[in-house]
């Protein structure tokens, strides 16, 4: 499958979750809110090591270059984004909260060109516009 749709089909499921999460956070606090979806997560680990199709060794010791980036990318966003996220999806409208908090591209694009050597193109800056004009919209 071509990479766009893997995209297309994580914003598929990232759209649906904060409805679930909105709900679940109604009767609960957000630091035990982010305790229950680690929680979901530490199962759905467990159970894709379970039924994974490659070897344990291969997923496990391929090295320890980006390890450290890897469990740093999951700390600030499994936890420390989660937290935010979670404090101004229990208070505010999740339709206003969810596109503010998905604006994240923008750093990312930033990132990308002003670090990462990628290319800055007219069709990201575009994007880039639009994603800050929604933002913009929203508040």
């Amino acid at each position: 499958m071509k990479p766009f749709y893997w995209a297309l089909l994580a914003s598929l499921i990232w759209g649906c979750v904060p409805a679930l999460e909105k709900l679940g956070l109604a009767k609960v606090p957000a630091m035990a809110g982010l305790f229950y979806r680690c929680l979901g997560v530490l199962i759905g680990i467990v159970l894709l090591l379970f039924f994974q199709f490659g070897s344990i060794k291969e997923s496990f010791f391929t090295g320890k270059s980006g390890l450290l980036y890897l469990m740093a990318g999951g700390f600030l966003a499994s936890i420390l984004g989660q937290v935010f996220f979670y404090q101004g999806l229990k208070t505010g409208e999740a339709s206003t909260i969810v596109p503010v908090a998905a604006s994240y591209p923008i750093v990312s694009f930033l990132i990308g060109t002003l670090f990462l050597g990628e290319p800055l193109t007219l069709a990201k800056a575009g994007g880039v516009l639009f994603v800050v004009l929604g933002v913009v919209l929203l508040k």
